[in-house]
């Protein structure tokens, strides 16, 4: 019986993954339709994602991290870009499309400091990149993350906007890398066994727990869609543009190595962003407006990432040419 349970969680566990691209849209439009039931339950956001965060991490050891540091410049370039040149190009994007102090920059700007993305890790595992750094990038992205997306959003907003700096950083600590430290100290003490014993349950639940972030944040900023809705194809154009940029910074940065299992895995790892975390920032911290551009790539980004995997086959699993 205990293996039929087994079997069964990770066979969920694996058809959530494939179908990524259609469970997430999913729960966004049922967070827009159902928002009277689901709008009430945003106080289990900030817990339900430092589960998916402690999950993620279970994943992921310091025998991994350091193997990666011997391959420094490829992380310290891609969150060069991801932090550096893509909040530049997002605050002239959005400068560029809504005009100065509109709130919709400050959506895109986050989407662009946000931390990478763990999906990333599934579609660099589909297309045969380099999964342990993936990781890494994302550990330690994550680590990093009350330092610098409070510090960049401070940087290009300044005292324009209402913004508790301090306690930015105290809750990112809390959902983000406590959670992280935990999973990996698991992950040493059980010696990467307890994804083995445990993943049948994490695995779904951990899944179930992100879709849910993003049906309880759509279901917030579901009542005020009357408010943003003559500005929809900007928008869209603008949340789609955002997104190009972060895989053509990886990209263009990964080219310089001549490496197909770097290109592939600095592709992915800076197109795809914790969008969840954005979303939960941005709905605690900014006016509503700030937070559709990040709620619109929920819808964008996994297309996008099937597209990038197509775009790869065709070119011969990324060998870059």
């Amino acid at each position: 019986m205990e293996t039929r349970w087994k079997l069964a969680g990770f066979a969920i566990n694996r058809f959530y993954e494939r179908n990524m691209i259609f469970f997430v849209p999913a729960s966004l439009v049922l967070g827009f339709l159902f928002y009277r039931w689901f709008d009430s339950w945003s106080v289990a956001v900030p817990y339900l994602f430092a589960y998916i965060t402690f999950i993620m991490a279970l994943d992921c050891n310091t025998g991994q991290l350091l193997r990666t540091l011997k391959f420094p410049i490829p992380i310290l370039l891609t969150l060069l870009l991801v932090h550096g040149a893509a909040p530049y190009l997002a605050f002239q994007l959005g400068g560029l499309m809504f005009g100065e102090g509109s709130p919709y920059i400050i959506g895109l700007v986050l989407f662009a400091v946000i931390p990478l993305g763990v999906s990333s890790v599934i579609w660099v595992r589909m297309i045969g990149g380099n999964v342990p750094l993936t990781l890494s990038l994302i550990v330690i992205d994550s680590m990093f993350s009350p330092l610098v997306v409070p510090w960049l959003i401070h940087l290009y907003f300044g005292e324009s906007i209402q913004f508790d700096t301090m306690k930015v950083m105290l809750d990112l600590l809390k959902i983000v890398v406590i959670p992280t430290i935990i999973g990996v100290a698991v992950n040493e003490l059980t010696r990467g066994r307890a994804m083995q014993w445990t993943g049948f349950v994490t695995g779904p639940t951990s899944k179930l727990s992100f879709s849910l972030v993003v049906l309880i944040n759509a279901a917030v900023i579901a009542p005020l869609v009357h408010t943003f809705k003559s500005d929809i194809i900007l928008l869209i154009i603008a949340s789609v543009s955002i997104i190009l940029i972060g895989y053509a910074l990886g990209w263009l940065g990964a080219r310089w190595f001549k490496d197909a299992d770097i290109l592939r895995t600095m592709t992915y790892s800076a197109g795809i962003k914790n969008i969840s975390l954005g979303v939960v920032i941005g709905v605690t911290y900014f006016e509503p407006k700030a937070v559709v551009p990040i709620v619109l790539t929920i819808l964008i980004q996994q297309p996008m990432a099937t597209l990038m995997f197509q775009l790869f086959k065709k070119l011969g699993r990324g060998n870059g040419s």
